[in-house]
């Protein structure tokens, strides 16, 4: 196992680029890790009010690349090179490490599969909840979707394949639910027109 996720965030916040914080920045900081702590990154800002139809987008172009197989990740040059508000990515920072340091205390190796069939599952199942994520109709919708990208992340970052099989379930019944209510207005609606035109 790599350096373990909370302590490459702190890095960030100890040793803080000279400029303005761009995603090219992060990826040179973060190396062979750079799919899953960018999911888990993004997967944090979600949640966030205000930024999360941006870290959606991200998380598209990340999974997508995931699901291909890409062994580095990368970004169009327009996008890598954007600045980010460099304080409030600090404080996103700190905030998500305090989480991860508690998480990482009861998350670990388990049911380690190959890395790269791995990446493929989990850039497949990041790209269903993100498309879920963006097209989430109402406030605070988007937060269920957004923790569990981040814990899915976590989980592929710490190899532990029973917390991903846990995240992968909790999805499934997640979009089974949703899908029923949706459909179940649907049909409540057409009930209540044929009931309109007696």
């Amino acid at each position: 196992m790599g350096v373990r996720a909370s302590a490459i965030l702190q890095s960030f916040h100890d040793d803080p680029p000279s400029g303005s914080v761009t995603l090219q920045w992060l990826m040179g900081r973060l190396g062979q890790q750079s799919f899953g702590m960018t999911v888990l990154i993004l997967g944090i800002a979600a949640g966030a009010p205000g930024i999360s139809y941006l870290a959606g987008f991200l998380l598209l172009l990340t999974s997508c690349q995931m699901m291909l197989g890409r062994a580095e990740l990368t970004f169009p040059n327009w996008l890598a090179r954007r600045e980010l508000p460099t304080a409030n990515v600090d404080a996103l920072m700190q905030r998500a490490t305090r989480i991860l340091v508690k998480l990482e205390c009861i998350i670990y190796p388990r049911l380690v599969a190959a890395p790269q069939a791995t990446k493929r599952v989990v850039g497949g199942v990041i790209f269903v909840l993100t498309v879920r994520l963006l097209l989430a109709p109402l406030p605070l919708s988007n937060v269920v979707p957004a923790i569990l990208i981040a814990l899915i992340a976590l989980a592929y970052l710490e190899q532990d394949g029973l917390l991903l099989i846990a995240c992968f379930l909790v999805t499934a019944l997640l979009l089974a639910i949703e899908y029923g209510a949706v459909e179940y207005f649907i049909r409540a609606g057409g009930w209540i027109r044929k009931l309109s035109d007696f």
